[in-house]
């Protein structure tokens, strides 16, 4: 009888390409293998699964708002609801197993799973581990997780350090610098700076680059600016007049940013992180502040503490992050050391491992 494995989670895209890699593991390997993923509605899970060429249910949940707690008092009942529309799921779906990835549905979905029996996986992407994720580890079956020294969050004995699976489209990449600098119509003898903050961007890392924008040609370096969907066209305009600047709101396909990049100005999300390592990236990481628990510092500061990367904190940026990036262009030494480090932490073939320990365990 072919094995059903239900898939919860999203969110981010740290969770949800992920959680796609490991199911097309799984799929490779047992390809009578059926998939159902649950995401919550209204998150981004609803639009890249289906496109990844799986089906996806939608719970109606939401995360704790810490902004403002008025916006929770409808929390209980949609934790409710989520928890019977996951009964209904299970009884016409039935999983053999469950594998959470984080996000809003993970808890309900994992949760009912381990009261019904039912073997149940985690894979923890950062280096520190959400709330939820560390109730669900009590009872997992085997928790994957991105480094090593998270005995502190999940029970020793099902703890494996798996790393996070990268899209095969960066991880297999064969591009030269040549082609990509051509794909963004830039030169190739020039050291070539990329600045990502994720879909919806990041202020301090758009706000800091805008303001020094003349620097770049100053010190005779080049820009591959994906400054995300706010305030994207601002940044257009300020950018518009200088010819050695690529700036765009999205870069659809990003391995031709990391192809064409010396330096990587980048948030410190889970699977941001994972990719500077795979691909032996010279970084300066700026972390998100408001994460849960902080945990884009935890994962920055994994990298800095064995030389690997820089780390800005979010209040620094303006005054600190386009100086930071002057100086390590005019030092390659500097950069080629960060590189050595930093591919030292990289773990490959990710989601075969994810897949090859789960299939083994339900055997």
């Amino acid at each position: 009888m072919s094995k059903r494995f239900i898939i919860a989670g999203g969110g981010t895209g740290g969770h949800i390409f992920p959680a796609i890699a490991i199911a097309n593991a799984i799929k490779l390997k047992e390809p009578t293998a059926e998939f159902l993923f649950i995401g919550a509605k209204g998150k981004m899970e609803m639009e890249k699964v289906p496109q990844a060429g799986y089906e996806i249910k939608g719970l109606d949940i939401a995360g704790f708002n810490r902004s403002s707690l008025l916006k929770n008092i409808s929390l209980p009942w949609k934790l409710i609801k989520s928890f019977m529309q996951v009964r209904t799921i299970f009884s016409e779906f039935k999983p053999t197993a469950v594998i959470g990835v984080g996000g809003y549905s993970t808890f309900p979905v994992l949760r009912f799973a381990q009261s019904r029996g039912i073997p149940t996986f985690i894979h923890e992407a950062n280096s520190f581990a959400g709330k939820s994720n560390i109730l669900l580890g009590k009872k997992a079956t085997k928790i994957f997780v991105a480094t090593p020294g998270m005995e502190q969050f999940f029970p020793k004995e099902h703890l494996l350090v798996s790393g996070n699976p990268v899209r095969a489209t960066i991880e297999n990449n064969q591009l030269t610098r040549k082609d990509a600098l051509a794909f963004f119509n830039l030169a190739d003898d020039k050291t070539t700076i990329l600045a990502v903050g994720g879909s919806l961007g990041a202020a301090s890392i758009n706000n800091a680059l805008m303001e020094h924008l003349g620097e770049f040609e100053k010190n005779n370096l080049q820009l591959i600016w994906q400054t995300g969907k706010t305030n994207a066209d601002l940044y257009k305009k300020a950018a518009a007049s200088h010819k050695n600047i690529w700036v765009d709101s999205f870069i659809t396909q990003m391995e031709y940013g990391y192809a064409a990049a010396d330096i990587v100005i980048s948030r410190a999300g889970a699977m941001a992180v994972t990719e500077l390592c795979v691909l032996g990236k010279a970084a300066v990481l700026v972390p998100f502040p408001f994460a849960a628990e902080d945990h884009q510092t935890a994962n920055a500061m994994q990298l800095v503490n064995r030389g690997a990367a820089k780390i800005i904190k979010d209040a620094d940026a303006q005054s600190l992050l386009v100086k930071t990036i002057l100086d390590l262009s005019a030092n390659p030494m500097e950069q080629e050391n960060m590189k050595g480090q930093i591919r030292k932490m990289a773990l490959r073939n990710v989601d075969e491992f994810i897949a090859n320990q789960i299939l083994a365990s339900l055997s």
